[in-house]
């Protein structure tokens, strides 16, 4: 009786909670004594987070390998955890507490709304541990860490083996600091004005929005003019013209009040005569408008706008670096919600102040020029935008708008020139924040750094001399590039949720760093009054110290050489994570670990792309084709989505996700499954056994070997990290040699109807079900709900699937023999069926099939092959003749030469019309294909999808071309 269909939403939660109550996933669960360890870190999901496809494909791969290894009988921890991910989280509260009428954060206050965070927490902060449980990931889940554990108002309960998180990050910080490797600064960083603080590169999305480029004239000083001109690339003079200011042109107007000078590349002739001499910012009050120098610099492009370049230090990226090479004063026009300050002293005053630090008549002090508000009362406390309104109006106004001509047609079609402020409107990148959607600011503020650059170089030669292998090959490069041109990391954020800078500071603002505020105070002396710096610390740098921090590493040695997990499982094995954030963790991880403990925190790094969409498209809201994991599962099942992972995780290769490769992976599901119902009707299970066949058929032969060949392909292709070459091998072996082969080449067996009688069928029995038994051996890491329910409900086990042993034979097991006698007799009835479906002939049809020539072996293959033969390729008979009947198309298996007489079954000519006229229609479309790929045009702006498409389109097209000229070959031979 066939077994009733797999039932993938009720199985895999009754098998997930049954692997759970077992312990199956417990740290060295299923480990052999004296075992190496195994260790995989999972990259830890934003505790605000749900599941998306990125998660569901890089689990996959993590928890292939453990239960890979699991199997394999290491000592095997895949350590889970979530990442407290400050910003977003606040958000989440903060949001919440607004939907709910609650007070707000500022009024809730910082302890209260603390709580609020870890009531949150308790409540929803769970969700994607759940969601990774439906994937199938086998995470020791009662070792979940979580990077905040520990911290004050820490609520969680039943985590009695996740260590305190809190504690280790702090004192890393107080040692770093110690040492010199952590200091505060004045940098430029990325500046939410919605969330009011600092965020990394990885929360910045740059957009391509509509903008402008105005053109304004900064006048020279005093009046000041010289001959502008410009020459074409022969040097011939094509602009000749007197001026008393120098053009430059800006995508933000607003920050000319905070510029230090105007830049001009060293080898533009064009402004060789002001080089040295300064120049007027033509926007606030006339009588207090600042001078600043126009100087050289490489950054500059001649060729872009006017070539000449307004360096606001405060307020972009590269003209901070210029600011800082030239030492020209960076001046902070805006305040934390990126409104023109309104702060401090009267404009007339503080541009003063701002001249005489220019002139030199006093010193260049950071902090004060830092602290000196710079824009004109008629601005202050204006939104960004808005300022740039009206200076826009205002320096237009006044007519230091750069003018240009052009031309109008009137009514009557008459041409005239006329003239207008020079306004470029052109697409621009504008940074936003990932979260809030707002335009970020680059900002001068005042941060917690860390010297990099003193901690770098051991990360590097770790990979540089392969102590730590990054796959694929090529992002090593981007590694390199990384770390060979770092700069200071900014790990403080304006926030309350978090670890807080355990720093404090007296009246004086001096800085007492410690673990602990009677520790600072022991520092400061006992009359300082302190005040803790109410920033947190960057989620990068917690995560950063992930590896140690979820073993429990204390920084005591005593403490931590006892910490049996710690001793165990550090240094880990294997990072599975994206190339996104190969700087922003995996390289961060690096250098901390190696910082802290002196060793390696992992030995491989597996890095992947995005996954995309079937067409290659990056997958995105905007767009709609966002595909939602969970969905995925409810349909088609955990397995189906596994599998799909692992057959396009090839190395460095694009990861397209079709629901069509989906679907078919749901058939290969229940292709085993068929298998397993055929073999339980067949009595196979009836007669399974622990040891390993000893069989005298050809065939079971055969397919021993095959499966110690699969377990060689698969284990290669584990360990090479080929998680695609795995699944192709397996689909091969499962689809291929067992079901469309061994089960079709068994039944005559089983049935019996071959010569072996009863003695056959036993060994076929016993031999199909270990074969079986070893195929969901082999499947189950990567498919492990539907394999595991089939080893329960085909025998009686010993332990479960997923701690069954995995298997260490090889290619010893292949017969030789046997390997060339099931081969030729698969080659032959290959052969039949496919001159059968190239001639159209009936399925139910039964041809006779004429031997002309065959070998000794061949015939001997024949011979103890002809059941099957006959039943698979629907052959009547064999007979034997010197020469090819009239009437027949030629079939060839090795050393082998037959006929299929055909004549009398088909009608010929009906045929040979048939697929002229399929000839016919192809060429078409091959010619309109190949007229579109060898158009330079459409080659050269085609998406690549649709290039891609296009190229698989065509060779599809010349693939059935090449079929229907076979075809009518064969047609040929029928006279």
């Amino acid at each position: 009786m066939a077994m009733e269909k797999f039932n993938a939403a009720e199985a895999e939660d009754r098998l997930y909670k049954a692997w759970e109550a077992a312990g199956c996933f417990t740290a060295g669960a299923n480990a052999k004594p004296g075992a190496s360890s195994y260790c995989i870190m999972i990259p830890p999901p934003n505790v605000t987070g749900v599941l998306h496809m990125g998660h569901a494909f890089n689990n996959t791969l993590q928890d292939i390998l453990v239960r890979w290894h699991r199997m394999r009988g290491f000592d095997t921890l895949w350590q889970a955890g979530t990442d407290h991910a400050g910003i977003a989280t606040q958000m989440v509260v903060e949001r919440q507490l607004a939907e709910t009428q609650q007070p707000r954060r500022i009024e809730l206050g910082r302890e209260k709304f603390l709580e609020k965070v870890w009531e949150w927490k308790e409540r929803s902060g769970g969700t994607i541990v759940n969601q990774l449980k439906r994937l199938g990931a086998s995470c020791d889940w009662d070792r979940t860490a979580f990077t905040m554990a520990g911290a004050q108002g820490d609520t969680r309960v039943g985590h009695e083996n996740s260590p305190n998180f809190h504690d280790a990050v702090i004192k890393v910080f107080v040692e770093m600091y110690n040492k010199g490797l952590i200091y505060r600064g004045k940098r430029l960083v990325n500046w939410d004005p919605h969330f009011e603080t600092a965020i990394s590169d990885l929360e910045v999305e740059n957009i391509e929005v509509a903008g402008h480029m105005w053109h304004f004239k900064y006048p020279l000083a005093g009046g000041a003019t010289y001959t502008y001109i410009e020459k074409d690339e022969d040097g011939s003079i094509t602009l000749e013209e007197e001026r008393d200011y120098i053009s430059i042109a800006t995508t933000r107007p607003e920050t000319m009040l905070g510029d230090g000078a105007v830049a001009v590349h060293p080898t533009d002739e064009r402004y060789a005569p002001i080089v040295g001499m300064l120049c007027e910012i033509p926007v606030g009050p006339k009588a207090q408008r600042r001078l600043i120098p126009i100087i050289t610099d490489e950054y500059p492009d001649k060729d872009f706008g006017s070539g000449a370049v307004k360096i606001t230090g405060a307020h972009d990226f590269n003209d901070y670096q210029v600011a800082k090479r030239g030492g020209i004063p960076m001046y902070n026009l805006m305040d934390t919600k990126a409104n023109l300050r309104a702060d401090g002293l009267p404009y007339a005053e503080q541009a003063t102040t701002a001249q005489r630090i220019a002139n030199g008549e006093e010193s260049f002090d950071v902090a004060k020029i830092a602290a000196m508000n710079l824009v004109p009362e008629d601005y202050r406390g204006m939104d960004r935008f808005e300022a740039r309104k009206k200076i826009v109006a205002d320096i237009t106004a006044e007519g230091l708008a750069v003018i240009e001509n052009f031309t109008v047609t009137d009514a009557e079609g008459v041409e005239s020139t006329d003239r207008r402020p020079l306004v470029e409107n052109k697409p621009i990148m504008q940074p936003f924040g990932d979260r809030s959607k707002v335009v970020i600011e680059p900002m001068l503020t005042d941060q917690w750094f860390v010297d990099t650059t003193k901690i770098v170089e051991p990360a590097l030669e770790a990979v540089r001399d392969g102590t730590v292998k990054v796959l694929p090959e090529t992002e090593k490069k981007v590694y390199y590039h990384w770390l060979e041109n770092i700069e200071p990391w900014c790990i403080s954020r304006q926030l309350w949720w978090g670890h807080q800078i355990p720093v404090w500071f007296d009246a004086s603002g001096a800085q007492y760093c410690a673990a602990t505020e009677a520790e600072a105070q022991n520092l400061a002396g006992p009359d300082a009054v302190l005040t803790r710096d109410p920033d947190v610390l960057d989620t990068w740098f917690s995560s950063g110290l992930w590896p140690i921090g979820t073993l429990g590493w204390t920084g005591d040695a005593q403490t931590d050489a006892q910490n049996d997990m710690l001793q165990r499982f550090f240094p880990t094995s294997d990072l599975i994570t994206g190339s996104d954030i190969l700087f922003f963790w995996v390289a961060r991880m690096m250098m901390m670990q190696l910082a802290v403990v002196d060793k390696i925190p992992f030995n491989t790094i597996y890095l992947h792309g995005l996954v995309r969409d079937a067409k290659g498209k990056k997958m995105s809201k905007s767009t709609g084709n966002v595909v939602d994991p969970l969905e995925i599962i409810d349909e088609f099942g955990a397995d189906a989505l596994r599998f799909t992972n692992a057959s396009m995780a090839s190395l460095g290769g694009v990861l397209k996700l079709d629901m069509q490769r989906i679907a078919g992976y749901r058939n290969f599901g229940t292709k085993l499954w068929n298998a397993c119902s055929f073999a339980e009707y067949n009595e196979a299970f009836q007669h399974r056994s622990d040891a390993m066949p000893s069989p005298e058929l050809a065939l079971n032969k055969w397919i021993i070997g095959e499966v110690g060949r699969v377990r060689v392909a698969v284990d290669a292709a584990f360990d090479g990290y080929r998680f695609n070459d795995a699944a192709s091998a397996l689909y091969a072996f499962v689809w291929g040699s067992v079901c469309d082969r061994y089960l079709e080449l068994s039944k005559p067996i089983l049935k019996g109807e071959h010569s072996s009688g009863a003695a056959g069928r036993l060994e076929t029995q016993t031999t199909l079900a270990w074969v079986l038994e070893q195929s969901m051996t082999l499947l189950h890491p990567i498919m492990p709900f539907i394999t595991e329910e089939l080893w329960g409900i085909t025998g009686t086990r010993d332990t479960m699937l997923v701690h069954q042993d995995w298997p260490s034979y090889g290619l010893e097991l292949i017969d030789e023999a046997a390997t060339i006698e099931i081969s030729w007799a698969i080659s032959l009835i290959d052969a039949i069926r496919s001159a059968r479906a190239q001639m159209n002939v009936p399925a139910g049809a039964k041809v006779p099939l004429v031997q002309v020539q065959n070998d000794a072996a061949g015939s001997a293959a024949l011979a103890a092959n002809m059941a099957q033969i006959q039943q698979m390729a629907r052959i009547t008979e064999v007979t034997i003749a010197a020469e090819m009947p009239k009437g027949s198309i030629t079939v060839s298996a090795p050393h082998a030469t037959f006929g299929l007489p055909l004549a009398d079954i088909i009608d010929v000519a009906s045929e040979k019309a048939r697929l002229k006229k399929n000839m016919g229609k192809l060429a078409k479309e091959l010619g309109g294909l190949r007229g579109r790929l060898n158009n330079p045009k459409f080659a050269a702006s085609a998406p690549p999808e649709v290039l891609a498409e296009t190229q698989a389109n065509l060779a599809a097209r010349e693939e059935e071309e090449q079929k229907l000229s076979e075809a009518l070959a064969r047609l040929a031979e029928i006279v």
